[in-house]
């Protein structure tokens, strides 16, 4: 069961997600029971050793778990995450697929794979959503 009727009000429901969107995080797509998004890294992104901040890193997978824990049942807030990085990106894309792994009536488990534009894996992000 999805609460967005389409991707576009899900885009603009998560214009409220104003620390995600402001650091270029978009939702590109929408399912049932996945996600889709990205975000083009700039210099704003890096840290003191010129990489990209991990902070970054784990916020597009907090959004992409959001959207999709949202999607299944709204409102619905992170009870536990987690990351394991994987390795350093490349180029200036990332992209996150979140995948539902279990949901049931108070709630959800969601798997996060981040990768660069090239397809290398960077991370692994897995949440669990507490359905309010």
């Amino acid at each position: 069961m999805r609460t967005f009727n389409s991707l576009k009000e899900a885009q603009e429901y998560f214009k409220g997600d104003i620390f995600a969107t402001e650091n270029g995080m978009v939702i590109d797509e929408l399912g049932e029971d996945r996600v889709c998004c990205s975000m083009t890294l700039n210099e704003h992104h890096h840290n003191a050793n010129g990489g990209i901040m991990g902070g970054v890193i784990f916020t597009l997978g907090d959004f992409a778990f959001a959207v999709l824990s949202n999607n299944i049942h709204r409102p619905t807030v992170a009870q536990q995450v987690s990351i394991n990085y994987l390795g350093a990106p490349k180029g200036n894309i990332l992209k996150a697929e979140a995948l539902v792994k279990k949901t049931g009536r108070s709630s959800s488990i969601i798997n996060v794979d981040i990768s660069d534009g090239e397809g290398r894996a960077v991370a692994q992000f897995i949440g669990t959503g507490f359905k309010l």
